[in-house]
């Protein structure tokens, strides 16, 4: 039910029934509780067109958003960090993708706390840095035919191998492709190589398979590829951290799904204040006044 609808059935101002909410959210959900909080993921949603940003710290473990804060720069996160310490509350691990101002202000917080690198992020990135590939390739192709090749399977390298169809159809079109452009097919390889990562029986085996992946990534002398392969050993102490918090942002990323609903329903917010309230309260379903 809706603000609106409540307003017309007892015939109250729309503005009263919203301040009638606010005020109830503001007095169980303005401050969340913080004390015994141990694990939790940090990430972002677009609030509106135009680089318009704001960023949700989660609890994995209670499964609620405990701090939001517009945009997604430091300075935000930082005032999270001054309310964990005076809580007392003991983080022992937080996942985030490699956003350098999360990074930052989780290094400058001096809290020990161990970063784990979203694997899932990673995965992604991955893929982008592939279909870069086939891009250049295909710029680069001459022959007609191969071209044709290249350009229309970009759906398929993105799609994990185990996952292409069971007809057999989607597999071959793709090896018929990867067949006729050996730096395309390395760099596929090497793509779903990347997953067995975070398979490694501990953190010194999987520090070896990087060496190995990202060794092998540079022998393909493909420019996009050996960028993020020097890109991933700069990050590799977050990599490896999962071997001892296997944690990951994908539960906040489908609490984030939960709020572009809210705010879709609602046509967005004016008053972002009480835009946070009901992100505060969004683990209780029984809110969906809007």
């Amino acid at each position: 039910m809706t603000i609106r609808d409540v307003s017309y059935n007892l015939g109250m101002n729309w503005n009263t029934v919203k301040q009638i909410q606010k005020k109830y959210l503001e007095k169980h959900y303005s401050k969340p509780r913080l004390k015994g909080v141990q694990y939790i993921a940090i990430d972002e949603f677009a609030l509106r067109k135009g680089h318009k940003y704001m960023t949700v710290v989660y609890d994995l473990e209670a499964g609620r958003a405990i701090y939001v804060t517009e945009g997604r720069e430091s300075e935000g996160l930082n005032k999270f960090w001054k309310r964990i310490k005076s809580s007392g509350a003991k983080i022992k691990a937080v996942a985030m993708d490699m956003w350098p101002a999360y990074l930052k202000s989780v290094m400058d917080s001096n809290i020990n706390v161990k970063i784990i690198f979203d694997r899932f992020h990673i995965i992604r990135k991955m893929n982008v840095v592939l279909d870069e590939t086939r891009r250049g390739l295909y710029k680069e192709e001459t022959e007609i035919n191969k071209r044709k090749l290249v350009k229309g399977i970009r759906w398929l390298l993105l799609k994990r191998e185990d996952n292409l169809d069971k007809g057999k159809e989607e597999r071959k079109r793709l090896e018929e492709a990867l067949r006729v452009n050996r730096p395309l097919a390395e760099a596929y390889y090497l793509k779903e190589e990347l997953n067995l990562l975070w398979r490694q029986k501990d953190a010194k085996q999987a520090e070896r398979f990087l060496t190995g992946w990202v060794a092998r990534a540079r022998a393909t002398k493909i420019r996009p590829l050996i960028k993020f392969g020097n890109m991933l050993l700069s990050h590799s102490t977050g990599i490896f951290n999962w071997y001892q918090h296997s944690i990951s942002t994908g539960p906040l990323e489908g609490f984030n799904n939960k709020i572009k609903v809210l705010k879709r329903k609602a046509y967005g917010y004016r008053d972002y204040y009480f835009f946070k309230l009901k992100i505060y309260a969004l683990h209780e379903t029984r809110y969906a006044l809007l």
